[in-house]
């Protein structure tokens, strides 16, 4: 059985020391779409904040191999799992250079009939992140569902709109900061997963998103975002354009991302951004 709940949930993954410098950090940002006349990201006299983002990469800066879905209570084929959803709190804001302990554990296996989701979470004195994958054809084991993680955007108009041109390029950037996936190179791979060609990293997604909103709606301060979450509803093709969608709410932002190229297609839902 590729997943035994019983092992797998509360299992330790061990520890690993978390280094950075401003490169990193600036490799990072131009790999979510940061441009030449944007130097509070891309220059490091300038830089302004990093974006709270470059915590899903800070654990793979250093990797060079795809990565395995190889865990205790679970082994799963790479080609058969995408990313479902991400969270993630900052408990300071990241500094441009860096070195931090992080401890990571599985917390969570659900049960969505055709499917598993795997929920892993890493947690170090700057952020907490919670990934949860989606492994097609692993469920069926009797689990718990586990929370549905709907938010319902307002029924009216957004506050602000933002159009975001990914580069044809953009998941080639991507893959540098540490995440070697064939998905998101590999035509043959590709197909294999079920896709018509190279998908763009649900994360660098989700980092394009968080720069939307942290330039619409922050005033451009990274330091601002005390959190962020998003369930990841579609894909995106490298070169294509992302719709963000913002409505104000209190202390947060609700966004929705899509994809115009196509007619409007789900790439991120149920998105809310905590902001200090």
């Amino acid at each position: 059985m590729p997943i035994d709940p019983a092992v797998a949930v509360g299992a330790d993954l061990g520890r690993r020391e978390l280094r950075w410098d401003s490169t990193d950090v600036l490799l990072y940002h131009l790999a979510v779409g940061a441009g030449p006349d944007e130097l509070g990201y891309v220059y490091e006299a300038a830089l302004r904040g990093v974006l709270p983002t470059f915590a899903t990469v800070a654990t793979t800066l250093r990797d060079t191999e795809p990565p395995r879905v190889s865990m205790p209570g679970i082994d799963i084929d790479l080609a058969r799992v995408v990313h479902g959803r991400q969270e993630l709190v900052l408990h300071r804001p990241i500094p441009a250079s860096g070195r931090e302990q992080a401890g990571a554990r599985i917390a969570a296996v659900y049960d969505k009939g055709s499917a598993a989701v795997v929920v892993t979470e890493t947690t170090t004195a700057l952020f907490t992140s919670r990934i949860s994958i989606f492994a097609k054809g692993e469920g069926g084991f009797g689990g718990d569902r586990g929370p549905s993680g709907r938010v319902p955007v307002p029924a009216r108009d957004p506050d602000l709109e933002v159009l975001s041109r990914t580069d044809p390029r953009q998941a080639l950037w991507y893959r540098l900061c540490g995440d070697r996936n064939p998905l998101h190179i590999d035509p043959v791979f590709a197909a294999k997963a079920g896709f018509p060609r190279p998908i763009l990293h649900g994360l660098c997604t989700y980092g394009m998103v968080a720069k939307a909103a942290v330039d619409a709606a922050l005033d451009g301060d990274p330091a601002r975002v005390a959190a962020y979450s998003c369930r990841f509803s579609g894909v995106v093709f490298p070169g294509e354009t992302l719709r963000t969608r913002i409505w104000r709410e209190d202390d947060r932002l609700l966004l929705v991302a899509t994809v115009p190229d196509r007619d409007d297609a789900p790439a991120l839902s149920d998105a809310v951004l905590t902001f200090r």
